[in-house]
């Protein structure tokens, strides 16, 4: 049986009959109590307390005594103020254990559309995208899994005064410089995006001091100001995205060849870290797009043109400001592109929900964004969602790309496959893999401590990332889980060997049961809960953490009790089962954080 179901079933009859309250038993909330505490599930009666009239122990207590009168498997209970802790009947487990495990998600009618990645083709993937592709594509697999249809999309940033800037520096520096198999294309051109800002910047300042040495009464920062925008480097590379927007066919030609290093070098990176969409949009088919809408918000008289022709949006009702959609000479601004692709994409996939998975630095944007659909009256307007994360930072400080300070991506991949390659062999626990299966094993190892140091934290949040910490085998890292998970691969191993059954069958009169068997039971059971607030927080940190506390709980349980030595034959048969329930629940757990689990360690 699921007893938080039944649970709220009872309590709700409970305020029916103790005071004429009429309470839906699916608005009724029960949360695991608190460790320090007796008791295995609790209410909270303080939302309550005005209604009817009683003081929140008093309340506690009536119902409490209900409870205990009108169910079969409450065996006792305690008030502490306003928590209502009930302790349920040792008997229960067993049914509560076979009843209330479900792994199925009824299927959904809606479609849902995810964009994540959406990397510019100037420098190879970063730390920071990683946290991008990770949280995209693992929201993606939890929206599947709990029914949705799903469309993973990505935006390659492909054009503009940036990519020009690479294709600049290439043009003089680099001397007809290819890939190789020492350097993949991404990286290539990421060095010539390096090389061009440090151009520019010996050209500033060679023009500012001109500045200052011609007119002393400018400070330091308007000589600089003038001279960012009158360096030969910054003039060529517009002048370079004039000819490429004309369709100069030396500009194309090498910006096709550039492009096609770089999405060579990107493939490599997504195969690495286990990741792919369904569909590639590419900013330069796209950019010119929403200018129709532009003329239909015109028409409409949602939009208005300014005496130079420009056109604009209020959103001042809505606690924003007036936003630019289209420039006096006609060009297209940013939020335009974005308007139109997203209209494109809903011809492509009739999403009732589409979610953008990128930095909180743009949360202004996606807000303007979501009002000018609503305004339209586009029908997925209502479920645009920006799935807002915090920056990844280095205990050194921020990464800056034109600088060449970031944390490449593969590099990174090869340092953390390096750390478990070094952390494995230290503890000499390979006896019989072959050397095919240990290099396996180390970028499993390593991307399980990747994916999940970078998952684990609640997505709008900031955070610190420790490579080497995030590969620890204890504490709450991917490589503890992954070893847990693998520690009871090993067990079942044996106990299928015993042939010892998975059937509850000769279990049902089983009631010797421990209380961190209970809290296991109750993690089990509570597994597909975890997995719906994930999908309706868009935050698979609450999958994470959940694994984690399973795992943390069975290591007690496994330091605590004997297994597969156990002597008594249904306790012994009853942690096999257990066993395997945990096993389930993290391999489905790591699944939908993108993370393999090896079956040895």
């Amino acid at each position: 049986m699921n007893i938080e179901l039944q649970l709220a079933s009872d309590i709700s009859n409970a305020f029916q009959l103790l005071f004429g309250l009429s309470l839906e038993a699916s608005a009724i909330q029960l949360q695991p109590t608190r460790k320090e505490f007796e008791g295995n599930l609790t209410f909270i009666v303080f939302p309550y307390v005005k209604q009817t009239h009683k003081k929140p122990e008093e309340l506690g207590e009536l119902i409490g005594n209900y409870l205990i009168n009108h169910t079969s498997y409450v065996s006792k209970y305690q008030v502490i103020k306003g928590f209502l802790n009930l302790t349920l009947q040792t008997k229960s487990w067993i049914q509560i254990f076979s009843e209330g495990i479900d792994f199925k998600f009824a299927k959904r009618s809606e479609k849902v559309m995810v964009e994540y990645s959406s990397p510019n083709t100037n420098k190879p993937l970063h730390l920071g995208h990683l946290r991008n592709n990770f949280l995209g594509w693992s929201i993606s697999q939890i929206l599947k899994e709990v029914g949705y249809e799903v469309m993973m999309v990505n935006l390659v940033n492909d054009r503009g005064i940036h990519i020009c800037k690479s294709m600049l520096a290439y043009q003089k520096f680099g001397n007809g410089e290819k890939p190789s198999s020492t350097l993949k294309g991404d990286h290539l051109v990421g060095k010539y995006y390096v090389m061009f800002d440090k151009w520019y910047k010996e050209q500033v300042k060679e023009i500012a001091a001109k500045h200052r040495q011609e007119n002393p009464s400018l400070s330091e920062e308007q000589a600089e100001e003038l001279a960012e925008k009158e360096a030969p480097a910054i003039l060529q590379a517009q002048e370079m995205l004039r000819k490429w927007e004309e369709g100069d066919p030396e500009i194309v030609a090498l910006w096709k060849q550039m492009n096609s290093w770089v999405y060579e070098g990107f493939e490599a990176t997504y195969r690495k870290i286990g990741v792919h969409f369904d569909k590639i949009y590419y900013e330069s088919d796209t950019y010119l797009l929403g200018k129709d809408l532009v003329q239909e918000g015109l028409e409409k008289g949602i939009f208005y043109r300014k005496s130079d022709g420009s056109v604009w949006v209020d959103l001042t009702a809505e606690g924003l400001d007036h936003k630019l959609l289209l420039r006096s000479d006609g060009t297209s601004v940013y939020i335009t592109q974005d308007l139109g692709t997203a209209d494109m994409r809903y011809q492509d996939f009739p999403m009732n929900k589409l979610i953008y998975v990128v930095g909180n630095e743009q949360e202004y944007h996606f807000k303007v964004l979501k009002l000018i659909l609503q305004k339209l009256g586009r029908p997925y307007a209502e479920g645009l969602y920006h799935l807002s994360y915090g920056m990844v930072e280095l205990p050194e400080g921020k990464m800056k790309s034109r600088e060449g300070t970031v944390v490449d991506a593969d590099d990174l991949i090869e340092e953390m496959i390096e750390t478990a390659r070094e952390r494995t062999l230290a503890l000499g626990k390979i006896e019989g893999f072959t050397e095919e299966e240990l290099q396996k094993l180390y970028h499993v190892l390593a991307m399980g401590a990747l994916k999940y140091y970078l998952l684990r934290v609640e997505p709008s949040k900031k955070m610190l990332f420790n490579p080497k910490e995030s590969i620890d085998f204890q504490g709450n890292t991917g490589v503890y889980i992954q070893y847990t998970y693998a520690k009871i691969a090993s067990i079942l191993r044996k106990a299928k060997a015993e042939n010892i059954s998975l059937s509850f069958t000769e279990l049902q009169d089983f009631s010797d049961i421990e209380p961190i068997e209970q809290q296991l039971i109750s993690a089990i059971v509570r597994y597909k809960q975890k997995v719906e607030e994930a999908a309706q927080e868009y935050a698979p940190s609450i999958i994470a953490n959940h694994a984690y506390e399973t795992a943390k709980t069975y290591n007690t349980f496994y330091n605590t009790f004997s297994i597969l030595g156990e002597s008594h034959p249904l306790k012994k048969q009853f942690r096999v089962i257990l066993s395997y329930y945990v096993a389930e629940v993290l391999k489905r757990s790591f699944r939908l954080l993108g993370i393999e689990m090896p079956e040895r360690m």
